[in-house]
């Protein structure tokens, strides 16, 4: 298992870069570094693990060789989790095994408890995973996997940008905003809608 290759998934703010060990047909592993760390956290580990199993390590955005997000953004532990999924969806992985260490396991163990069904096993390596109290997950777990999978779903349909007449662009803000009136309307769209050549 020391051969790797690199791979690279587009994301909207360019990519984000993994490398990855053995067989693609074998099982899939997702490993994911810690804090300020990047995916050769895991190249004297990887050659000891059992064959058998496709090892991916992905650095996190604004690590290693991924994009970093755009000046201003934060990096939040959620949008972590997000780039977990986009990566997963990327390999068509629906059931991996996760490896995390240290700030790479507690996002693990965050994508575990938010995305059960995709996760088979999860390995800590010096982390806690995730805990919330007792109280707070039911509406934790709804509300973020919710901003997610609304998230990932809305850029899926970016990809093609609509192009309406300016008589429709105006009835779809109107029926967006039924306090409008035509002529608010039409102000609003002066400044909040471009002209390209089909529509």
């Amino acid at each position: 298992l020391g051969m790797f290759s690199e791979l690279k998934f587009l994301v909207p703010w360019g990519h984000v870069a993994a490398k990855a060990w053995g067989d693609s047909e074998g099982h899939p592993v997702l490993c994911l570094h810690g804090w300020l760390d990047n995916a050769n956290t895991f190249d004297k580990l990887i050659p000891l693990l059992p064959r058998g199993c496709y090892y991916v390590a992905m650095d996190f955005s604004g690590h290693g060789l991924s994009s970093h997000r755009p000046a201003g953004c934060p990096y939040h532990f959620l949008d972590y989790v997000t780039d977990v999924r986009r990566v997963a969806a990327a390999l068509h992985w629906r059931r991996f095994t996760l490896m995390g260490h240290s700030m790479g396991g507690a996002v693990a163990g965050m994508f575990s408890f938010l995305y059960p069904e995709m996760v088979d096993k999860l390995i800590l390596l010096e982390s806690l995973g995730f805990l919330l109290a007792p109280e707070d997950t039911e509406a934790w777990l709804k509300s973020k996997r919710r901003v997610i999978d609304r998230l990932l779903s809305l850029e899926a349909k970016q990809l093609t940008p609509k192009a309406r007449s300016p008589e429709a662009a105006l009835q779809r803000l109107l029926e967006a905003n039924s306090h409008l009136t035509a002529e608010g309307g039409a102000i609003l769209l002066q400044r909040g809608a471009t002209e390209t050549p089909t529509g």
